[in-house]
């Protein structure tokens, strides 16, 4: 990964220059091959190694699908990324009192959806989510409010059904790939930059301000 890649990024991001995104068909297949995989639905505590900790491959949650996908797909570690900038500014993330945590704790955290929404907004990746489903492109990562303060996140497919796209995510039933994306209120989009493999270029690393 090239010096220059890196600074440039960084330097983009902190100075709020808008970056050209596009489509990330790569994260769209570390989603999917997920399917049929993970076929349960379990939010069990879990005492993960660190860095990349992960729980059983056959067992997950929502936030699970997202951080096995940017992991395959990128090489970015949610367990640590969000660990070390939630250690760093534990002000700026949400803290229900229900979690009953007084310090970041790395086996849960990042598999949690405020702080996944959090991290991708600090991130830069946040996108104002729209009633366009041509606004959503494969590979966004998209948060859903399913109403009783239960939150779900997933990544956009490449596929559509009735001209809009599916949704790859775990709600209870393992990883699928199904037709949600409307289904319930969107409250968060984001959207990470190209790589050098889908767009020509190499955008360095994640840069959080």
């Amino acid at each position: 990964m090239k010096l220059a890649g890196r600074a440039a990024l960084v330097g983009w991001i902190l100075a709020g220059t808008t970056i050209a995104h596009a489509d990330n068909p790569d994260i769209v297949s570390a989603a999917r091959r997920q399917v049929g995989v993970t076929t349960q639905y379990d939010p069990t505590y879990r005492a993960l190694a660190y860095p990349g900790g992960d729980p059983p491959r056959d067992r997950g949650v929502c936030t699970d699908v997202v951080v096995r996908a940017l992991r395959v797909a990128r090489g970015l570690d949610l367990q640590k990324l969000v660990h070390d900038d939630l250690a760093k500014h534990w002000s700026a993330y949400p803290h229900p009192r229900g979690w009953q945590q007084a310090k970041p704790d790395p086996n849960i955290d990042h598999r949690r959806v405020p702080n996944l929404m959090k991290y991708f907004e600090r991130a830069g990746f946040g996108r104002s989510p729209s009633p366009d489903a041509d606004a959503y492109l494969p590979g966004d990562v998209v948060a859903w409010d399913l109403g009783g303060g239960i939150l779900h996140i997933g990544v956009v497919s490449d596929r559509r059904a009735d001209g809009v796209p599916l949704v790859i995510h775990n709600i209870g039933a393992g990883t699928r790939e199904e037709g949600i994306l409307f289904r319930y209120r969107v409250i968060g989009q984001y959207r990470l930059p190209q790589t050098n493999a889908t767009a020509g270029h190499d955008p360095g690393p994640v840069a959080v301000h």
